[in-house]
């Protein structure tokens, strides 16, 4: 076999080292440089829905992973109960009612005769007629209170959504503020993408964004909506005089730190599962603008 020339080795060895440093460059730019991540999650924000009163569930209108619109009931708890305490509250407004109305009768007799009746005796009576008067103001209260229980005595949906984690029955007891289930606004359905520091000078607001969820091939547009302004620093901590408590120890290996960026998706298509919790890749075009942003959630 005849050797391979001299200049021709050289040349093949000149190419080799070239296509590898320009595989590293690229690989660097790529991976240290472009603005993508792998880290991203689809999120949306969740409420919690909790009665205002406590009391067994007569009804449960909704089952789980429900889509329910605005105003719709979704438990009712034992209406009885508190109708009854409504009638109590409103018969003690109308005794009190009765005994001011005839306070007032008294004390406008007394004024009316004048010296004939004692002057500690009409005090009495105007005091009374005040006392009465607070009384009525307060049974008011009360009777206002116990309609509003009665009112809450039934939860609606508070926006549009899919309820969550719903396992209400009939005969179930729930106690006032205690979450009964969750309730996550599709309105708020976006992309959390967590990018390295390194990277967020190139990444801007409005600038145009993709979105690949993982095990879906298809592409969702979408634009940086805001950068979050901070994340928690784990190297300080609290003390107990007020004084920053710093980690007293610092690894010379340090892993360039996540912030989260949000993703507004332009449009979302019908047939994609857009479920909070899923993971995806974003992918950022510098100087590329997207929609107008809007206004944060």
């Amino acid at each position: 076999m005849k050797p391979i020339p001299l200049p021709l080795r050289m040349l093949v060895t000149l190419a080799l080292v070239v296509s590898a440093l320009f595989a590293a460059r690229w690989m660097w730019v790529h991976y240290q440089v472009e603005p993508w991540t792998r880290d991203g999650r689809v999120r949306a924000d969740v409420v919690q829905v909790a009665p205002d009163v406590s009391g067994l569930v007569t009804q449960a209108d909704i089952e789980d992973n429900a889509v329910v619109h605005k105003g719709q009931p979704l438990f009712t708890l034992d209406r009885p109960r508190f109708q009854v305490a409504l009638e109590q509250a409103t018969a003690a407004l109308q005794a009190q009612t009765v005994a001011l109305a005839q306070a007032r009768r008294e004390d406008a007799r007394n004024r009316t005769l004048g010296d004939l009746v004692p002057a500690e005796t009409t005090e009495q009576g105007a005091s009374k007629v005040e006392q009465l008067r607070a009384a009525v103001a307060q049974a008011i209260a009360a009777r206002d209170a116990a309609a509003l229980n009665l009112a809450r005595t039934t939860v609606y949906a508070p926006l549009d959504g899919i309820v969550a984690n719903a396992e209400l029955h009939r005969g179930d007891y729930l106690t006032a503020g205690r979450t009964a289930m969750a309730l996550v606004d599709i309105a708020t359905l976006h992309v959390d993408g967590y990018f390295e520091e390194t990277k967020l000078s190139r990444i801007h607001v409005g600038d145009r964004a993709s979105v690949q969820l993982v095990g879906d091939p298809r592409l969702l547009s979408g634009h940086v909506e805001s950068i979050s302004p901070g994340i928690e620093d784990r190297e300080r901590a609290p003390s107990g005089d007020l004084l920053p408590n710093v980690n007293p120890t610092f690894s010379w290996v340090r892993l360039a730190q996540r912030i989260p960026v949000r993703i507004r998706l332009d449009q979302t298509p019908a047939n994609v599962s857009l479920i909070a919790g899923r993971t995806a890749t974003v992918i950022i075009h510098p100087g590329a603008l997207g929609a107008t942003p809007r206004a944060g959630l």
